[in-house]
């Protein structure tokens, strides 16, 4: 593996061996204080963020390495017309290692195919963020044990979700799979993930509308936020905004132990009083991907550093 630019880029047992490096990171944060020292890492974020850049910004420093990089597309050379492939050619004169997050869908595999270092897609437009899903897979391990044998429910924007997109991608791969397909008829999950993996792979799933009616049967529930920013027509993300919202009385419908994850963002599909409830993992989730991208950047350098 030289670059990740999606989540089928990684197979089971590469997926496990990130795990378990990441488990051991967890365990023994001190043996990896300097495993990247002296590397660069270039964040270049064509797209807001907060969440991954400061993870992966994170997750280098703590490695001993170096970031540089830009949070504002407008701040950057694509104001003048630059193209992704003079960027990528750029950057790689200054950094070891590249992670990217770009409007465009398609965008880092672009860039993977001028770059010497390794590109690391941290998501392009509504279609993969693999490194989000490798959060929450290692979120799902580390809390329910497994990652086989669940009741996965997915929530609001199944349509334009990338990250629901990838989970879907990486969790139809395990056995025992079961996903429930919970959004309005206008934000399904489109037919490339349902006639391609999820079909391919012969995995279980339903569909509905409803959340309340779904909550007692999940092992995990995974809430989306309904993304402004990918709609065209205003009204119809007003009207889809608030299609779901999970409080605390709901969950007294739920399993003792539901694992609710959320990529974040939230707007309001989550409501506060939520928060303290012992099954809400979303911040928990957030700190355990700073901890999987360590491990995803070792790797990726380690190998980078075989091929060379």
């Amino acid at each position: 593996m030289k670059h990740l630019i999606q989540i089928s880029d990684l197979s089971e047992q590469e997926i496990d061996e990130l795990i378990s490096l990441a488990d051991d990171i967890l365990q023994d944060s001190a043996r990896y204080r300097e495993a990247l020292r002296h590397k660069t890492l270039a964040t270049l974020f064509f797209e807001p963020s907060t969440r991954t850049r400061l993870s992966f910004e994170s997750a280098m420093l703590e490695l001993g390495g170096n970031v540089l990089g830009f949070a504002d597309p407008n701040s950057s050379s694509a104001t003048k017309g630059e193209s992704v492939a003079d960027t990528i050619r750029t950057v790689e004169c200054y950094a070891d290692i590249i992670a990217m997050r770009h409007p465009k869908e398609g965008a880092p595999l672009a860039a993977s195919m001028k770059s010497r270092v390794p590109i690391i897609n941290a998501g392009d437009g509504g279609h993969h963020h693999p490194t989000q899903t490798l959060t929450d897979l290692f979120t799902i391990k580390r809390e329910k044990g497994r990652l086989t044998n669940l009741v996965v429910g997915l929530c609001g924007d199944l349509k334009f979700g990338r990250t629901v997109h990838s989970l879907v991608h990486a969790m139809s791969r395990y056995d025992g799979i079961t996903f429930v397909l919970i959004s309005p008829e206008e934000l399904t999950l489109p037919d490339y993930l349902t006639e391609g993996p999820l079909k391919r792979d012969n995995v279980r799933v339903a569909a509905t509308n409803s959340l309340v009616s779904t909550l007692g049967e999940l092992d995990v529930l995974y809430m989306t936020r309904v993304q402004r920013e990918r709609f065209f027509n205003e009204a119809d993300y007003v009207r889809l905004k608030d299609s779901y919202i999970l409080n605390r009385a709901m969950l007294e419908h739920a399993k003792p132990d539901l694992a609710i994850l959320h990529p974040l963002p939230r707007v309001n599909e989550i409501a506060a009083d939520v928060d303290d409830d012992p099954r809400a993992l979303y911040f928990r989730q957030m700190f355990y991907g700073k901890i999987i991208r360590k491990a995803l950047l070792i790797s990726l350098m380690r190998n980078y550093e075989c091929l060379k």
